[in-house]
C-alpha cells in the first residue's frame, strides 16, 4: 500500500508553505483560519484596508487586483506556493501566465478561474461543450442587442452582468418597458464593467440548491476523487443569499442527477478544492445554473452542520489532505445585514442571540457597512430544517447594528 506524503513547513520561517488569497471577504476569512490551523503561512490581498481575511492573515496587502502589473508584482514579492482567487475583479491572464511558468499553483486551476469568473465562459462550457441542461440564454453587448435578446428569450427573464456576484447588477425583467433600466443597472452593478450581459429564461422550479462538491486526492493513491456534501437549500433576495439550510429534501433521482451534473462540470474545470454548484430542481428534473470554484456563501451553514465545514474541506483539499463531507446535524443559517450606510459600527444583543446553546454567530469585521451588506451570519441546529430556519432567523434578528 502506497501513502502519499504531504509536508507543511513553519509559518514565518524559511520552510513556510505560503498561500496568497486574492480577495479577503468573510468566506476568505474562514479559509484563512482553516489554513492556519494546518500550519500554513497566509497572505491576504484586497482592494481596501482591513478586509475580514486580512484581520487573521499573517500578512495583508491593499491593491487593485484587476491591474495586471500590480498583481504580478505582488505575486513576485510573496512567492506563494498556492494562489486562491476569491473575487471577480482580478487580472486573470496574470494567473494563467503564473501557472504556465510553474511559479505557483492556482486554485483550483487558472482555467477554472478564467471560466467561472465570467458567466459567458462557464455557461458555454456547461451547455454547449458538456451538454448539461440549463435555462435558455442569450448574450448581449449593446442596448440594441440586449433588447433583441430579451424579446427572443421572452418575459419574465433574468439579466445578469457576465462578471458579478452576490446579486450585484442582476434584475428580473417582467416586460419590455423594464428592459432599458435593467441594461443600465447591469452596467453599473457588476464587479467589472465589461459591457456584456446574459439574459436567461425563467425556469419553473420547485427549489434551488447548492451542491458543495469536493475534488480531493486519495491519501493512498494520490488520485483525485469527487465527494459531495448533503444538498443545501437556500433563499435569495435579488440574487443575494438570505438564508440557507442543510439538508434540502429531494428525490433520489434528482440527487443523483445533481451529482452527475456537478461531477461533469467540476471534472471539466479540474484541480482540487471545493466547488459550489448551483442547481434548479423540479421533481426529478435538474438544471445547471452556476458554479463557484471556492467556498459558497450558502455553505456558511456547514459551520453548524458538518464535521468539516466547507472552509476546512477547501483547505484540506488544496493541500492534498483527506476530507470528510459527513453531516452531523440538521442546520440553517441567516444573514445579518448592516441596515445602514456607515462605518465603525457596533453590534449588540449578542447575549440574547446566543442564549440558545444550538446557535452561533460569525461577525465578519467589515470596516464599512451598507444597508444590504452582509455583516455577519447566524447559524442554528435543530431536529428539522424548518425548526433550524426559524431559530437561525430569530437569532439573526436579536443582533442589533448601531452607528457610533
Amino acid at each position: 500500500m502506497i501513502y502519499m506524503s504531504v509536508t507543511i513547513g513553519t509559518p514565518l520561517q524559511a520552510s513556510a508553505f505560503k498561500v496568497l488569497l486574492l480577495g479577503s471577504g468573510e468566506l476568505g476569512k474562514e479559509v484563512v483560519i482553516s489554513l492556519q490551523r494546518l500550519g500554513v503561512e497566509v497572505h491576504a490581498a484586497d482592494r481596501y484596508d482591513h478586509a475580514p481575511a486580512m484581520q487573521v492573515a499573517h500578512y495583508s496587502y491593499t491593491l487593485n487586483m484587476a491591474d495586471a502589473e500590480e498583481l504580478k508584482q505582488l505575486i513576485e514579492q510573496v512567492k506563494p506556493n498556492l494562489i486562491i482567487p476569491e473575487i471577480e475583479a482580478i487580472a486573470t491572464q496574470v494567473l494563467v501566465d503564473i501557472e504556465e511558468q510553474k511559479i505557483a499553483t492556482v486554485i483550483p486551476s487558472a482555467k477554472a478561474v478564467n471560466l467561472t469568473m465570467n458567466r459567458e465562459g462557464i455557461r458555454r462550457l456547461a451547455a454547449e461543450e458538456l451538454g448539461l441542461p440549463t435555462s435558455a440564454y442569450r448574450f448581449a453587448d449593446s442596448i440594441e442587442s440586449f433588447r433583441a435578446a430579451c424579446d427572443d428569450i421572452g418575459y419574465p427573464n433574468f439579466v445578469k452582468p457576465v462578471m458579478s456576484s452576490s446579486g450585484k447588477g442582476q434584475s428580473r425583467v417582467k416586460s419590455f418597458d423594464e428592459v432599458d433600466a435593467a441594461w443600465e443597472y447591469a452596467q453599473t452593478g457588476g464587479r467589472v464593467n465589461q459591457g456584456k450581459v446574459i439574459v436567461e429564461s425563467q425556469i419553473d422550479f420547485d427549489f434551488e440548491i447548492t451542491l458543495l462538491t469536493v475534488r480531493a486526492k486519495n491519501a493512498e493513491t494520490g488520485e483525485i476523487e469527487t465527494q459531495y456534501c448533503d444538498p443545501i437549500g437556500h433563499r435569495q433576495d435579488a440574487g443575494d443569499y438570505v438564508e440557507s439550510w442543510q439538508p434540502q429534501a429531494m428525490t433520489a433521482a434528482a440527487l443523483g442527477e445533481s451529482k452527475r451534473i456537478a461531477h461533469k462540470v467540476t471534472a471539466a474545470l479540474g484541480g482540487c478544492g471545493i466547488f459550489g454548484v448551483e442547481l434548479f430542481v423540479k421533481g426529478d428534473k435538474v438544471w445547471f445554473s452556476e458554479v463557484s470554484p471556492r467556498p459558497h456563501d450558502t455553505g456558511l451553514v456547514t459551520l453548524a452542520s458538518q464535521f468539516q465545514s466547507e472552509f476546512e474541506l477547501h483547505a484540506r483539499a488544496i493541500l492534498g489532505l483527506p476530507v470528510n463531507t459527513t453531516r452531523h446535524s440538521v442546520a440553517a443559517s441567516a444573514v445579518i445585514y448592516a441596515g445602514v450606510d456607515d462605518h465603525n459600527l457596533s453590534f449588540s444583543g449578542l447575549n440574547l442571540a446566543l442564549s440558545n446553546p444550538d446557535t452561533d454567530l460569525r461577525l465578519f469585521g467589515k470596516p464599512e457597512g451598507f444597508k444590504r451588506r452582509r455583516m455577519g451570519v447566524a447559524t442554528a441546529r435543530a431536529e428539522t430544517t424548518d425548526q433550524a430556519r426559524e431559530l437561525a432567523l430569530h437569532t439573526a434578528t436579536q443582533v442589533s447594528v448601531q452607528q457610533n
